[in-house]
């Protein structure tokens, strides 16, 4: 698989939907996660992610136009130990708490599937980044229909370890506008990473369809300590 450009990757794609990006810089020094979030409709773009503990949650921008939270109000992003979980919906909290149990990622999922938000049948998709002692591994889950056949569930998950530097995998809910949106379709893409996590921000949120873009999240964690920074933005500002 090629390495592709990520901005002309998204500038390519008006409604790629939720995205999540997991990677390794350039210098190889620090682990980086991307979650997007787009919408077409006023429930779905009436929304900001705001902090919450080590990870973010999504809010609504205007109260009074909250038409129906179920499956836009989440967390997408939650911290346990020295793991990081990136998803599009509560199942954030589904591989939180399972792995709390001693479940493995795959196993928290098991009693997951696509979103109920028929026609479209959304994808979820999840990641979860472990970085600890110098060492830094992904892995990246996509539960969807069979082909819009809400009868089935296909379940894929794909695994890195040790992952290379200047490269990460992109993956998406849906593989482009339409109506109904078409899911997300084979292994994540192989994407470039590159410069700081100021540039690299702007790079991706530049990309992002102007009118369908909603909200950005990037963080990059050091992989020999731990620490992390982290960027938001919001194309509805407070």
């Amino acid at each position: 698989m090629d390495k592709i450009a990520i901005d002309k990757e998204l500038r390519e794609n008006a409604y790629p939907g939720r995205g999540i990006l997991i990677g390794r810089t350039p210098d190889g020094t620090k682990a980086v996660t991307a979650y997007f979030i787009m919408g077409r409709s006023v429930n779905s773009r009436n929304r900001v992610f705001v902090t919450e503990g080590e990870g973010i949650r999504t809010e609504a921008f205007d109260p009074s136009k909250l038409s129906d939270p179920s499956l836009i109000i989440y967390a997408p992003v939650r911290v346990l130990g020295e793991k990081t979980i990136v998803t599009n919906g509560d199942q954030t909290d589904t591989v939180y708490e399972g792995m709390q149990k001693g479940m493995t990622f795959e196993q928290a999922l098991e009693s997951r599937e696509f979103e109920p938000d028929a026609p479209n049948y959304t994808p979820r998709i999840s990641g979860i980044l472990q970085v600890a002692n110098g060492k830094f591994e992904y892995r990246l889950s996509i539960l969807k229909s069979n082909a819009g056949d809400p009868a089935s569930c296909n379940r894929y998950t794909f695994s890195y370890a040790n992952p290379a530097a200047g490269e990460g995998r992109f993956i998406h809910t849906y593989k482009c506008d339409g109506n109904p949106l078409p899911s997300f379709m084979g292994e994540p893409k192989r994407v470039q990473v590159e410069g700081d996590i100021d540039a690299f921000t702007n790079l991706l949120w530049n990309s992002l369809n102007a009118e369908n873009k909603v909200s950005l999240f990037v963080r990059y964690i050091d992989i020999e300590t731990g620490m992390y920074e982290t960027r938001i933005v919001n194309k509805n500002e407070r």
